[in-house]
């Protein structure tokens, strides 16, 4: 086993039912931001891919303990080194009627790579998918991968037959808003709830599927409508008033709020996801700065001062009410690989921050703009105003640009050339292992192994890329821990990023109904039931 258990490492706050499935019910949920794309394939986003896993499914899934159960795939083995073949689930059924095999699963492998797909990092996992039988397929990875199948769970797999009949051979590039591929907008998954209709940013409803593999499902829901609530004061009366069953995430000056409300309550737990800043390293000269002629991010002492020019404690306290943990690396202590000895911070002084600064040559600061979300992460915005106000103190000028989190991705990502200069992001890694973290944020982007695709800055040590590859393949755990231990501490002397804190789960739930807070802040509508 490499490192804990899933169970031990994974199992979030749970609220269980008891009710019976016979009863069917209604259940509405808000979140503060939209499903950016229907299509599974289109961006690698937490709560869209939260979202379509009630549509679409992978080979595998978790269950309510977190544990890494069969979904598409009944069983799979490690047949070769470098081999891993599954035993699909036979009788399943897409929305549409079509039978699911061994075909869809290799077309939707091959629709990782297409130009659009925001899903890179789990095609660079792939050398080469192949049907064995209708209802056998072999994965080929590039080197040995004992984990592969614990990286599996946010691929899902597409209906081949419904994808070419609709023009969605291809994913859909998220800069290019709804229009332009039929899969942003409509969806035909083999999951447990269908689309019946979808208003992108208004509302989107899902019925039951009544010819739903698995028929020991707990949820009694028959219909689950979502809204988008931006506001967090509308978000919260929603609840209050019963609009809305569920609603997240909830502004945690609001918990005792929620606690005197009748009828609903905060639910809360400690999140996986480590919120952190980061810097473009790569270009010669900022595309967002007054700086010209040159990039002030290349130099270490640059990053260092603003490490140390931001107090994270005043942010857990001021921002997220006490309710963050501050964090010295990029992940979590729920992640294999996280290491305690190694998650301490650069001291938070604003003088040694002036003084690398005026080493650096910019004693007089600079302006740059930092790209934020302001509907994506608990205080979002919030946090960069803060992170602004303070590296002000080093002279420092930042020009905050808060857009909604489509606005926000649509530039930042791969697809729109990675436009920014600095910027705030949060991630969960979907393994719950540090390599996952390693190969998507901090390994060189732009090789041939496909890793590092969302490492917006650019930071790049090949010695790290080294590394990641043989992390995927050892089996040895002292051996794959000293070196996850190495790429934590190159990055930490590099100053790659500033990790800033993981936030908290922040949920309020009325009492009619029994939900799982996954630590991954997944909503999934399998154990939703309404209570009678």
């Amino acid at each position: 086993m490499l490192g804990k258990t899933l169970k031990a490492l994974l199992v979030g706050t749970t609220v269980l039912a008891g009710a019976s499935a016979a009863n069917a019910e209604t259940f509405r949920w808000a979140f503060q931001g939209d499903a950016q794309t229907l299509d599974p394939h289109g961006l690698f986003e937490t709560f869209t891919l939260g979202f379509q896993g009630n549509i679409y499914e992978g080979l595998v899934k978790r269950n309510d303990k977190m544990e890494m159960v069969g979904a598409l795939a009944e069983s799979w083995e490690n047949v070769e080194p470098t081999v891993w073949r599954f035993k699909l689930r036979p009788g399943v059924k897409f929305h549409n009627g079509n039978d699911f095999t061994a075909e869809d699963v290799v077309f939707s492998v091959n629709r990782l790579n297409t130009e659009g797909s925001d899903m890179k990092v789990v095609a660079s996992l792939i050398k080469e998918a192949k049907v064995v039988d209708d209802l056998t397929v072999d994965i080929i990875t590039p080197t040995p991968n004992p984990i592969l199948p614990n990286q599996f769970e946010i691929f899902y797999i597409m209906d081949k037959q419904w994808a070419e009949e609709n023009n969605s051979t291809e994913a859909t590039n998220v800069k290019g808003g709804d229009e332009g591929n039929h899969a942003n907008l409509n969806a035909n998954g083999t999951g447990p709830f269908i689309v019946k209709s979808r208003q992108s940013g208004v509302k989107t409803e899902l019925t039951r599927n009544p010819d739903y593999w698995d028929k020991s499902m707990k949820s009694n829901v028959t219909e689950a409508i979502f809204t988008p609530i931006a506001q967090d004061a509308t978000r919260v009366a929603a609840l209050i008033s019963g609009n809305v069953d569920l609603a997240y995430p909830m502004p945690v000056q609001d918990w005792k709020r929620l606690e005197s409300a009748e009828g609903v309550k905060p639910l809360a737990g400690p999140e996986a996801r480590t919120i952190f800043l980061g810097f473009d390293q790569l270009r010669d000269e900022l595309t967002a700065s007054n700086v010209k002629g040159k990039n002030p991010f290349k130099d270490v002492r640059v990053r260092k001062a603003f490490f140390q020019a931001i107090n994270v404690d005043a942010i857990k306290e001021k921002v997220m009410r006490g309710a963050s943990t501050p964090a010295g690396l990029m992940v979590a202590p729920q992640i294999n690989g996280y290491s305690e000895a190694m998650n301490a911070r650069l001291p938070y002084d604003v003088e040694a921050a002036k003084k690398l600064m005026e080493e650096a040559g910019y004693a007089d600061g600079f302006e740059v703009t930092m790209d934020c979300p302001n509907d994506r992460y608990v205080n979002d915005e919030q946090i960069c105003q803060a992170s602004a106000a303070m590296l002000a103190r080093i002279n420092v000028k930042v020009n905050l640009l808060a857009q909604t989190k489509s606005k926000y991705f649509g530039k930042v990502l791969a697809q729109n050339g990675y436009d920014t200069s600095f910027f705030l992001l949060g991630w969960t890694p979907s393994t719950f292992d540090s390599h996952n973290v390693i190969s998507s944020l901090i390994a060189c982007r732009g090789g041939e192994d496909k890793i590092g695709s969302f490492n917006l800055g650019g930071y790049c040590n090949p010695k790290i890329n080294e590394l990641t590859a043989k992390i995927q393949s050892e089996t040895d755990q002292a051996k794959r821990q000293a070196m996850i231990d190495e790429v934590f501490k190159i990055h930490q002397d590099e100053v790659g990023h500033i990790p800033l804190h993981q936030q908290p789960l922040s949920w309020g739930v009325s009492d009619k109904v029994e939900v799982v807070q996954r630590p991954d802040n997944q909503f999934d509508l399998r154990y939703a039931v309404v209570k009678k």
